[in-house]
């Protein structure tokens, strides 16, 4: 029997963090039914502590959804964990994330504190949260960077104290797909209690690895994936769930889970976060970029014309995303050129083509995309006999 991976959606809270992002509440729990929509299990709607309007926000989303667990974020502070408190107070379920970073240089630089006085910290912070909720996460900040065996009694630590899901944040984006799944396999054999609660990953894309880091911990025992969608977030953004989610079901033969995601709610997710971040979608972004499922190269067009297989591993049904293109530039095929010209209702055999094919590669020498205006001229051109 397949594994479940939960989906933890943190667009509201580390999304916005994205410079230049801010949503309103409005937008907040507009996008909140749409990740409801989509599939997520837990929306992290903010950090209520924060501001009036970012607990009003996880207080209104809270209110919002019907099926998705609702969460906001709190420092290992008795404050924060209260304003969680009272701003989920509405949710048909809710959770707290409780967090304290563990590395040397977050210990050292940032909190001042030793080994011990964390430990102390995360024990009665977590038993304080669980007072109030059933589902406690609980993060050591910046764990990748976190001495292995420390993290491990950090990890046991707030399990005793109540945390049912422990997630392990690779902040900065420091690790590699390889370490981090031997990071988990230590986790696994140095925490007596691992299969007792819910591992959790969020990823960091400083380095280009978070989607493939949080992929590998899926391999190695994960149960719940964080992220955004498209990927915003802090500095170079999270893991961008959508590629995740992609990844699980056009590869289940690999990683052999299920998870509640609706697949085809994929596109139009993407487009409400783009519009409502006022951040354009990169056209070669995988799974839902512009480019994602057109093909200009002539060997590629000749593929899809014959079977869209061979250079399609999702549909644009699949993910809910406009029609496959096969637009017509300098590397295009006659085959291609030939089927559009048919679409725009021109009959031409395959001698007549030959030359038609010449006018076109004259005509894409000097455009970046050859349209249908375009070829329309050509083709009148070409009746009349004007080279």
């Amino acid at each position: 029997m397949s594994k479940m991976i939960q989906f933890f959606d943190t667009t509201l809270r580390d999304g916005e963090q994205t410079i230049g992002v801010n949503f309103s509440v409005a937008q907040k729990v507009a996008i909140a039914k749409q990740l409801e929509r989509w599939g997520v299990d837990c929306i992290e709607a903010g950090f209520p502590i924060a501001s009036t309007a970012d607990f009003e926000a996880v207080q209104e989303v809270s209110k919002a959804v019907k099926h998705t667990t609702v969460t906001g974020l709190a420092r290992a502070q008795r404050g924060d964990i209260d304003a969680c408190v009272s701003a989920t107070q509405a949710a048909r379920h809710r959770q707290v994330h409780v967090f304290i970073a563990t590395s040397p240089i977050h210990r050292e630089a940032k909190l001042h504190m030793t080994k011990a006085q964390v430990l102390a910290t995360i024990d009665e912070m977590v038993r304080y949260a669980r007072q109030f909720f059933e589902v406690v996460e609980f993060s050591p900040e910046d764990a990748t960077r976190t001495e292995a065996d420390f993290l491990a009694t950090a990890i046991q630590t707030a399990i005793d104290a109540g945390a049912t899901v422990i997630n392990i944040p690779d902040t900065v984006g420091y690790t590699n797909p390889v370490e981090f799944g031997q990071l988990f396999d230590f986790i696994q054999q140095h925490v007596a209690s691992f299969n007792e609660v819910t591992f959790s990953v969020h990823c960091h894309d400083d380095l280009g690895l978070a989607v493939a880091n949080s992929l590998a911990a899926i391999a190695h025992g994960a149960t719940r994936i964080e992220g955004t969608i498209n990927g915003i977030g802090e500095r170079a953004g999270n893991a961008a769930l959508e590629e995740v989610a992609a990844a699980l079901h056009v590869r289940h033969d690999y990683y052999q889970v299920d998870d509640h995601i609706q697949l085809s709610e994929t596109w139009a997710t993407s487009q409400l976060i783009s519009q409502a971040a006022e951040m354009p979608i990169p056209h070669n972004k995988a799974v839902i970029g512009a480019n994602a499922f057109a093909h200009e190269s002539g060997i590629h067009q000749d593929g899809m014309l014959k079977n869209p297989q061979t250079y399609e591993i999702l549909t644009p049904a699949s993910v809910g995303a406009p029609k496959t293109t096969l637009p017509l530039g300098k590397l295009s095929g006659s085959h291609a050129v030939m089927q559009k010209l048919q679409q725009l209702g021109y009959q031409i055999d395959a001698q007549q083509m030959s030359a038609v094919f010449a006018q076109f590669k004259r005509i894409a020498e000097q455009v970046d995309i050859v349209c249908d205006a375009d070829l329309k001229a050509m083709m009148a051109n070409f009746e009349t006999g004007v080279a």
